[in-house]
C-alpha cells in the first residue's frame, strides 16, 4: 500500500534518534522526503550515510553532552530512540528516562521547538480489552517501559508548559509489516499510516502538547482519537485484511493477559532479578 500524502516543503534538518531500531530503519528512508538532511542516531552501529542528505551519528542518549551535541543545529527531532520491551527498571534508566531528559533539554538550549515522541500503548496497558479510551483517560502503564512512556509524555507537557517547545506524543500501538496476532488487530499501525501521522505531526501548527493513539482504521478499535482531531490524521489502512491470516492461529486461553489486557504479555513480564 502506498501513501497518497504530498510532501510538504521540507525542514532543513530533522533528527531521527532509534534509527538503528525496527522502526527506525523503515522511517530512515520515509523522512528523507521532509528534510534536507535528516541526521540519524543510535547507540548501534548504523549503515553509513547513503549521501549528503543523511548525517550518521553514534550517541548514548543517556550522556547528556552527547545528547546535546546531537540536538545541536536541528529543527524538529523525532524521538523514536530507548529500550523498546519490557526489561529491568536499570536497563530502562539511561535511555527512556534520562535520555528523553537530555533529549528536552538540548532542545531548550538549541532552541528546537517540535518534538515527535514515540510513546506507546504501554501508557494504558493495565487496561481490559473491554474500554473504550481517549486522550484524557488516565494512565495505567503496564511495566517499567510503560512507566518511562508515561513519564516521556510529563517531560513533554512540563516542557510545553514552561518553555514552548511543543510535542505529539503518539501513542504507537503495534506498527509492523502485518499484526501478528488477535491483539494487533485493534492496535495494529501499517508503515504508510504512520508517516502520513509523522507528517502531520511535524506540520499541524499550534499542538501544544497532543497525545494521539497510533493506530491505522481496524474494525475494532479501543481509543478514540477525538483530542487529536486538529491533526487532520485519517488512516487509510486497516488490519482486517489480515483477518482469516490471524484468526487461523489458536485461541489464546481465557486466563492469558494477550487476550484479557490491551497492553498484552507487558503487564506480566518481570519481575526481574528474583
Amino acid at each position: 500500500m502506498t501513501s497518497t500524502s504530498t510532501p510538504r516543503a521540507p525542514f532543513n534538518r530533522l533528527l531521527l534518534t532509534g534509527a538503528a531500531g525496527g522502526l527506525g530503519k523503515v522511517l530512515r528512508e520515509r523522512l528523507r522526503p521532509y528534510a534536507n538532511v535528516l541526521r540519524l542516531s543510535d547507540i548501534a552501529a548504523l549503515a553509513p550515510a547513503v549521501d549528503d542528505h543523511e548525517e550518521v551519528v553514534l550517541c548514548d542518549l543517556a550522556d547528556k553532552q552527547a545528547v546535546h551535541q546531537l540536538v545541536e543545529g536541528v529543527d524538529a527531532i523525532l524521538h523514536f530512540g530507548g529500550v523498546s520491551v519490557e526489561r529491568p527498571f536499570e536497563e530502562i534508566l539511561g535511555a527512556n528516562i534520562s535520555g528523553v531528559f537530555h533529549i528536552y533539554e538540548a532542545a531548550r538550549k538549541h532552541g528546537v521547538k517540535r518534538v515527535i515522541f514515540a510513546s506507546s500503548n504501554h501508557v494504558i496497558g493495565f487496561y481490559k480489552q473491554d474500554q473504550q479510551l481517549d486522550a484524557t483517560s488516565a494512565r495505567r502503564p503496564d511495566g517499567y517501559y510503560g512507566l518511562s512512556k508515561s513519564y516521556g509524555e510529563d517531560m513533554a507537557s512540563f516542557y510545553f508548559d514552561r518553555y514552548g517547545i511543543e510535542t505529539v506524543s503518539i501513542r504507537i500501538g503495534s506498527s509492523f509489516p502485518e499484526p501478528q496476532n488477535r491483539r494487533m488487530m485493534h492496535t495494529w499501525l501499517s508503515f504508510d499510516d504512520l508517516t502520513q501521522l509523522l507528517e502531520r505531526s511535524l506540520y499541524t501548527p499550534n499542538v501544544g502538547h497532543t497525545v494521539v493513539y497510533g493506530m491505522s482504521a481496524n474494525k475494532d478499535v479501543w481509543w478514540d482519537n477525538r483530542y487529536a482531531s486538529h491533526l487532520g490524521f485519517e488512516a487509510k489502512d486497516t488490519s482486517e485484511v489480515f483477518r482469516d491470516k490471524v484468526e487461523a492461529q489458536p485461541m489464546p486461553a481465557d486466563d492469558d493477559p494477550a487476550r484479557i489486557y490491551q497492553g498484552g504479555a507487558f503487564v506480566a513480564a518481570g519481575p526481574f532479578g528474583d
